[in-house]
This record gives structure tokens, sequence and C-alpha cells, in this order.
């Protein structure tokens, strides 16, 4: 009889589980899924930019190719990663129910990122010099420092839009950011076209079309917090405590930045250094190809660790520690399905995935000598990026930033010089580097999630916010 009881009761406990982890599913997928749209399509911003100007020739194609790479590991890479240190603040202010602190925080958040702006511009108008200076072709660094300098202004629009983006995403209000971003894409295809090719301005014109969409989506998502209903509980008014709210964020935001860009930094210095071994066209073309599929698949377990962040720093922030314990059950089996799907495809497909970028024979065959490399820091780099989505939103960043420290720059890009140059393995070695590193990386990151004692991580959040 009593065995009977136990057993109702165990029944009861595992269906009251299978529910809650339903219901986490779909209020995690609610986010995700825009998140991840969302990421390709700012993605997509730059690749578009490339693609029009490539029909212009070599010269273009090649400036502007320099000048994002120099643009985003100093200017836009920063920016997001600086705006991390909103994800654990205003997230955990939600969740607190403390609505006012939500609208300091982005609003001290916004005039952090625009002072940042003022010596990163200086860095891009006199790219040129910099360019010059590491033995770039003048001809190619001018045309740069003419792209980067026109760019400015989406640079500044960036440290307005991130905020605004993470007000937004703490509230789950991400089908606006959505629909923003996807008229804003579409107006840059075609401002891009008007500009490049009837105007007559080549890449500049590219540069120009990024920044007037990049202000247009802070444009709408400024008259959508401002009048929509959703966000009339939570007015966006500028006081004071605004500015006295800058030295928390710096404090969360700094090793945010740390733990975005170290790997950023990391791949940007190998395909540099790519260009020193044999037969460098080959090898930086196949290894600037691998970071290209690496980069696009990123944007997948990038949009699932925001909804993470989310998720985590909301229930944190109202004091329920299973329910954030949950969450990031949730977001690592939604992960661990994705990855498993995305490799068995690319692995499939590795005798088709060169043709996607090159016509050349012997870069075709060997991507499909890497794809096998491709497809293991898939896997492995897709549970960091939610794991760092889950350190944003708890708001240990600091311990993330040492992880990637350790991992790539004591492992992985001492490893990748020892296999290409002294071992030979050329872009393979390189690229087993990053993986190395990668594995390091995501082993101690899993295991710092799975040994969290979320109990402490609620008190630390109401200290944070109350």
């Amino acid at each position: 009889m009593r065995r009977g009881v136990e057993e109702e009761i165990q029944e009861v406990r595992e269906e009251r589980k299978w529910r809650s982890l339903m219901q986490e599913l779909r209020k995690v997928s609610y986010i995700a899924m825009p998140m991840v749209a969302i990421n390709l399509m700012q993605h997509l911003f730059q690749v578009m930019s490339v693609m029009m100007v490539g029909h212009l020739g070599q010269l273009s194609l090649a400036s502007v190719a320099i000048a994002n790479s120099i643009t985003n590991v100093t200017g836009f890479s920063l920016l997001t990663g600086l705006a991390g240190g909103l994800d654990t603040l205003c997230g955990q202010a939600y969740g607190a129910q403390e609505y006012r602190k939500l609208a300091n925080y982005t609003y001290g958040a916004i005039i952090s990122l625009l002072l940042t702006c003022i010596p990163l511009c200086i860095i891009w108008i006199f790219m040129d010099k910099l360019l010059i200076l590491i033995g770039q072709d003048p001809s190619i660094s001018v045309e740069a420092r003419k792209y980067s300098f026109y760019l400015i202004p989406a640079l500044f629009g960036g440290a307005v839009f991130k905020p605004l983006t993470r007000y937004l995403q703490s509230q789950s209000l991400v089908l606006p950011l959505l629909t923003s971003c996807f008229f804003a894409l579409c107006l840059q295809v075609a401002l891009s076209w008007v500009l490049i090719f009837k105007l007559k301005l080549g890449s500049i014109g590219a540069a120009i079309s990024n920044s007037i969409c990049t202000w247009l989506n802070v444009i709408c998502i400024g008259v959508y917090i401002k009048h929509s209903a959703a966000c009339k509980n939570i007015p966006m008014v500028l006081s004071k405590d605004a500015f006295l709210c800058i030295g928390k964020f710096f404090r969360l935001a700094v090793p945010s930045a740390v733990m975005v860009c170290l790997k950023w930094w990391a791949v940007e210095v190998l395909v540099l250094l790519s260009g020193f071994l044999p037969n460098p066209k080959l090898e930086t073309s196949v290894l600037s190809i691998c970071f290209a599929i690496s980069s696009l698949h990123f944007m997948i377990p990038h949009g699932i660790g925001a909804a993470a962040s989310t998720r985590v720093s909301n229930e944190l922030g109202a004091g329920k520690a299973k329910a954030a314990q949950m969450a990031v059950c949730t977001v690592m089996l939604i992960t661990a399905t994705e990855t498993a799907i995305v490799c068995s495809s690319l692995y499939c497909s590795r005798h088709l995935l060169g043709h996607a970028y090159s016509k050349d024979r012997p870069v075709v065959n060997y991507i499909a000598v890497m794809t096998p490399w491709i497809c293991a820091s898939v896997a492995l780099d897709s549970f960091p990026a939610v794991i760092s989505g889950i350190a944003r939103g708890s708001g240990w960043q600091h311990i993330g930033a040492y992880v990637n420290l350790g991992s790539f720059y004591l492992i992985g890009l001492p490893v990748a010089i020892v296999l290409g140059f002294v071992v030979h393995m050329k872009a393979k070695g390189f690229w087993i580097g990053i993986v190395a590193g990668t594995a390091v990386q995501s082993a101690v990151l899993s295991l710092i999630t799975g040994l969290i004692d979320w109990q402490k991580q609620v008190t630390m959040a109401r200290e944070r916010i109350l």
C-alpha cells in the first residue's frame, strides 16, 4: 500500500518536471528563434556589402574585406562585448521588478558606449597609417580608410542600438527587434545597390548605406519603446541615476567584452599568420572559408545564449533558483540537439561544401579534408557560446574571461603555431589549435556551470540589484 502511494507521488513529480521542461522550452524558443534570425541578419549587413563591392574589382573587394576585419576587431566586437554587461543588470532588474533601474542601466550603458566610440574613431580615421605600418599595400590601405571613415556613424549607432536591444531582450520583447532588423536589411540591400552602382560611390556607398540602416534600426526601436503599450509600465526616462550606474555597468561590461573578444581576436591573428605559410593564397583562402562557416553557424548558439541569458537573469532577479537551473538544463538540451543536426549535415556534404565558396579544385578538396575539424569546432564551440550567455545572465563574466584567456592564449594559439609552422600542417594545424583551445574552454565552462550554487547566485543577484 505504501509502495503504491510512493510510486504515485514519484509519477506526479516526474509529470511536473516534464511539464516544467515543456514550459521552459517554449519560453526559451520564443526568445532564441528571433534572436538567431536577428544575429544572422546583422551578419548579412556586412556580407551583402562585401558581395556588392566585389563586383567593382579586386582593389575594392580587398580594401572592404580588410576594413571590415579591422572595424570588427577594434569596434563592433568590443561594443557587443561591453553591452553584455546589461545582460546581467537589465535581466535581473526586470526579474526583480525594479523597472526604474532597468531604464537607468540602459541609459548608463548608452552613455558609456558612446564615450568608448571616441578613441575607436581615431583608430579608424588613421587606419591607412596602421595598415601600411604592418606591411599592407598602400592603395588597399587608403581605400580601407575611406570605407572605415564613412562607417563611423554606424559605430555610434551600434553604441545606442545594442543597449536598446538588451533593454527589450530582458523583457522577452524580441519580435520588434526582428521586424526592425528585417526592414533595415531590405533597405540596406536596395540602398547599397543605388549608392554603389547608380550614384557611382563605390565602396564608400556600402559604408554609407550601412550607417544609414544602423540608425534606422535605432529610430525604429526608439519609437517602439516610446509608444508601445508593452513598454508603458517601464518608462525610459533619463535621470542623474543613469550616470551613477556607469561604474556598476563597466564592472560587468569589461570582463564581458574580454570574454567575447578573446577568441575572435585569436582567430584573426591566425588568419594574418596564414599569410606567412607556404602557398599563402591557398592556405589563407581555406582558413578564411573555415572561419566563415564557423562564424555563420555561431549565430545559432549565440542566439540560444541570448535566450539563456534572459531566462537565467530574469529568474535569478525574481529569486527563483530552481527555475534558473531549469532554464540552464533546457538551453543545454536545445544546444546538444542543434549541434548534432548541424555536424551531421556538414559531414555528409563535405565534398560539396567547398563549391559554395570557390571553383578552384585544390580549395574544394582542401575544404573536404578540413570538414571533420570544422565539425569538431562547431560541436565544441556551441556549448561555450551558450554557457557564455548563462555567465552573462548570472554575472560571472570575469570567470569566463579568465577561462578564455587561458584556453586560447596559453593553449590554442601556441598549439596552432607549433602545428602550423613547426610540424608543417599549415592551415589544418592552425585550425586544430583553435579546436584544442575550444575543447579546453568548453570543458572548463561546463564544469563551472555544473558546480554552480544557484541559491547563492540568487542572493548575489538580489544584492546587486536591490
